[in-house]
Parts: C-alpha cells; structure tokens; sequence
C-alpha cells in the first residue's frame, strides 16, 4: 500500500499510564485527531520486575479492540505508551510491549516513554525547551532535540523540591515550630494544620506509617498556599519553592535562542501564591527562555509522539531510558 494512502486509512494509538490508572486514546494517523478514548481507574502494578507488562496488557489490549471495533479493517500504524516509572521499572514493558503490540494489531512502530516526555511532547511539541511537572513530586525534563535532560524527581526523600509534598513538609514543619514556640513558626498554618490533622502533638502518630506519605504531605500544600497573603511565614516557604523549581528548569532547559519553558501538574493550580515568585525566579535564571503555556497533557502527548512515528517525522533522541523506539519512525 502506498505511505501516504496507508497514512491516510491509518490509526495510531497513545496510552497514558500513571498512579491514577491509564487512558488511552485512538486517532487519524494523519493529523492526530483524537477518534474515541477508553479509561481505566486502576493503576498498573509494580513488581519485582518492576511495571507489570503483563497487567498493562490485560488491560490495554481488550481496551483497544474495543476502540477499534467499529473500524474495521484500518490498520494500526504505531502505538506510543507513556508510562509514570518507565525509566528506572520499565525493563519489562520495554522486552514485551513491542511483540504483544505486534501480535495483536499487526503494528509496526512502537515509542515506549518515560511520562516526563509525554508530558513534554504534549506541553511543547517537537522544539527545544523544558517542561516541568509539578504535582505531589516535582521534575524538569529538557531536550535540544540532541540529547535530554533530567533535573530532580528523586522522590520526596532525596529531592521533589518545590513540589507538592516538599511544600506541605516545609508547612507542617513551620505549624510544628509554632507549636514548640521555636522561632520561624507559623500560627495560621499551625491552627490549619490541627484542623486537617487534629491535634499537633498527635501529627507523627498519624503521619510516619503512613504508605502514601508523599500525597498526606502534598495535601496540606493549598493551605500554605491559603494563608500565604497574611502569613509572611508561608509566603516564604513559596518563594522557595518558587526558586527550587526554577533551579531545575535551570539545570534542563537547552541554552541559546528559541528555547520555551512550560509548566505541567496540579502544582501549578495554586495561583499566584506560587506563581508570581516563580515567574521572577525564572525570569532571573532562565532568562533566554520564555515561559508558555503548555498546549496539553501526557495523553495529547502521547498521540503526537504515535503520530510523528506513523509519518517518519519524530524528532526526539531516543535515550535508553526516557525514550526507545521500536521499528523505526525517527526523523
């Protein structure tokens, strides 16, 4: 069949998997028009292998027959799949994604990515620049289209700083000083954090065992956000936040002319408390870069990526980790 008419009759197929479940999205192979999108609320399960290969396609590939029924006989020229720890736990996806794909839609091209390029393909599309994302962690991913860069996301123990779990930490830590009477402490955010908590002397307890500790602290973020305009105490810890984040567009972002920076995630929803001394933090340490808005989400991402790989027009590097690409399909 001739590429462009293949093109034309083609399909391509973007997944989105992460710590809330997976959506998955079909569309035209020429211009990435979204057809129908299927979503699953369960999260796929780590192993000792790390990310189950096996429970992704338990679930992927029911999901996408499904879309493809009413299509007949189009073909399914690629399949991009953008995953939340792709790049340390991917080793099985990586070894069985492509020939799972293959056997079931016949497919050729296949891009396996960490979520951070997801994100970043569907916030700035194929140009240089970093995209970051901030939600209960916090990490920037950069590309000059040679090569990728990675600044923070090590976790809430060794990094995430500016994130969501960072700046509820920093929150707690100034109500807890406030009540010690220690100096540096906050008496808004103590009374805020009894009321969500209960009471302060109590807060370990409730805390320490916690499994989903990361999002507990990340959940008191909007209160320091809340009393940031009375409370010269939590307005700093967002100004620092403010300047840990942008330290990591810093260390991502691609010197030289053109290069844009976008901010992804929840984080970002808590307005200006946080957003006007980001905006003077990256103004004074990225300042080649201008800041745009991002144009859409890790699935909207994901599609693009499909889309480029069905048209032999990707321009990303591939890199073992955030980015392999199977069957060809780079430009």
């Amino acid at each position: 069949m001739d590429s462009e008419i293949e093109r034309s009759e083609g399909l391509v197929v973007g997944v989105d998997s992460g710590g809330s479940g997976l959506r998955i999205a079909l569309a035209e192979a020429a211009g990435g028009v979204v057809v129908d999108t299927a979503v699953s609320r369960v999260p796929v399960r780590t192993g000792p292998g790390g990310i189950s290969a096996a429970h992704f396609l338990e679930q992927v590939v029911p999901a996408v027959g499904a879309l493809l029924e009413p299509y007949g006989p189009r073909p399914v020229l690629a399949v991009a799949v953008g995953a939340a720890g792709m790049a340390t736990l991917g080793e099985e996806l990586r070894a069985e994604l492509p020939g799972a794909f293959a056997r079931a839609w016949g497919v050729r091209r296949v891009a396996l990515a960490a979520d951070g390029v997801t994100a970043y393909a569907g916030a700035l599309g194929q140009r240089p620049g970093a995209v970051v994302a901030g939600g209960t962690g916090m990490i920037a991913l950069g590309t000059d289209l040679t090569s990728w860069r990675r600044a923070d996301g090590w976790g809430h123990l060794l990094g995430d700083c500016g994130g969501g779990a960072w700046i509820g930490r920093a929150g707690l830590e100034a109500a807890m000083r406030a009540y010690d009477g220690r100096r540096g402490g906050s008496a808004p955010l103590l009374l805020r954090a009894e009321k969500l908590f209960g009471p302060a002397a109590g807060l370990p307890g409730a805390l320490y065992p916690r499994t989903d500790r990361p999002a507990v602290l990340a959940s008191f973020a909007p209160e320091v956000a809340r009393c940031a305009a009375e409370d010269p105490v939590a307005a700093g810890i967002l100004a620092r936040a403010a300047v840990h984040i942008a330290e990591a567009a810093e260390a991502a972002c691609p010197g030289g002319r053109g290069a844009v920076v976008a901010l992804t995630g929840g984080l970002f929803k808590m307005g200006d408390p946080l957003l006007v001394p980001l905006r003077a933090a990256l103004g004074e340490l990225v300042p080649h870069a201008g800041t745009v808005a991002p144009a859409g989400d890790p699935l909207d991402g994901a599609v693009a990526l499909a889309t480029a790989l069905a048209g032999g027009t990707l321009r990303f590097p591939e890199d073992p980790a955030l980015l392999r690409l199977f069957g060809g399909g780079a430009a």
